[in-house]
């Protein structure tokens, strides 16, 4: 007997396939808009993302939804801290986008699997099974060897992992109570007076170059807001539609082609000493996929029992 949850949703493949390949490919917009500079990037993802959200929620006739979650306090004040972490992640990605480091900021996404691990330990008390304290020590051993191969500390795949770490981590909180589109418009709102300043001071002094570098510019800094929150609608609905565990399978599309468009497309150096550590970290992210289908099916097997006398 299949429970709902498990069913395997063809259009549910799709979208969550549609929204880790928008994702993954997301550096090369930034990378296109690099004269623009990551500051200014990023204030106008936040200010484009809100007024996108604002159309959508208006042609979809959505905003009594969003009355009604504002008048959740906890929920606001929420959604307010998962603004917080989500700024710090966006502009450090948007940085290592047009600074070269496209590559980093791909082993952060690879990274982010086991930091969810990680912070359901130390925030949320959780006990790990053998095989994710084996995924976490491997982890450890790959930035590690990363960092000497480097010979840096690898502080943007870092920054990233733990940034939308606790994103998620906060968002959880939040569940069901704010729907992706709604979310996203109270914390691009959240962030809008900020974003906004910090675009009037750059008019006032060096200048926006939103319209001053040619038409092509300017399409794709406007394009920011629809290459926000599409990807983000189309993992919520995959979201709804898939097991838990064909979500976490598809969340490595994303960082694998940002991997390749940082080394095939934009010629990123790529030593010896670098392949070693991503090699470990995929190690790493192999021991906790088998770890958790291997808890899937264990959690099926002792459901099985109690579905067969159901009705």
């Amino acid at each position: 007997m299949i429970k709902p949850d498990d069913r395997v949703s063809g259009s549910g493949i799709a979208f969550a396939a549609v929204a880790y390949l928008l994702w993954g490919f997301l550096p090369v917009l930034f990378f296109a808009l690099r004269d623009s500079g990551p500051i200014e990037i990023v204030s106008w993802r936040i200010v484009l993302s809100l007024v996108f959200c604002a159309l959508l929620i208006t042609a979809t006739r959505s905003w009594s939804k969003l009355i009604a979650i504002l008048r959740d306090r906890r929920t606001v004040l929420t959604l307010g801290l998962a603004a917080v972490f989500i700024v710090v992640n966006w502009t450090v990605y948007v940085f290592a986008s047009v600074s070269g480091h496209v590559v980093e900021a791909s082993l952060g996404y690879f990274t982010n699997p086991i930091v969810t691990v990680l912070l359901g330990v130390v925030v949320l008390r959780e006990r790990l099974r053998p095989l994710q304290w084996v995924a976490l020590a491997t982890s450890a051993v790959a930035v590690l060897v990363i960092a000497i191969g480097y010979g840096a500390f690898p502080w943007i795949a870092l920054t990233l992992a733990f940034s939308f770490g606790l994103y998620g981590l906060v968002k959880k909180r939040v569940g069901p109570s704010a729907d992706a589109v709604s979310g996203l418009t109270i914390e691009t709102a959240v962030l809008a007076p900020v974003a906004g300043i910090v675009l009037i001071i750059l008019a006032s002094t060096s200048g926006l170059s939103l319209g001053a570098l040619g038409p092509t510019h300017a399409v794709l800094m406007l394009s920011l807001g629809v290459a926000t929150a599409v990807p983000l609608i189309l993992f919520a609905a995959a979201a709804r539609r898939l097991p838990l565990i064909y979500i976490g399978l598809a969340q490595y599309i994303a960082p694998i082609l940002q991997l390749i468009v940082g080394v095939v497309f934009l010629r990123e150096a790529m030593p010896p000493e670098r392949w070693v550590g991503f090699g470990i970290v995929w190690l790493a992210l192999i021991i906790l996929t088998v770890d958790m289908f291997l808890h899937a099916n264990r959690q099926r097997a002792a459901a099985l029992p109690e579905a067969t006398g159901a009705p």
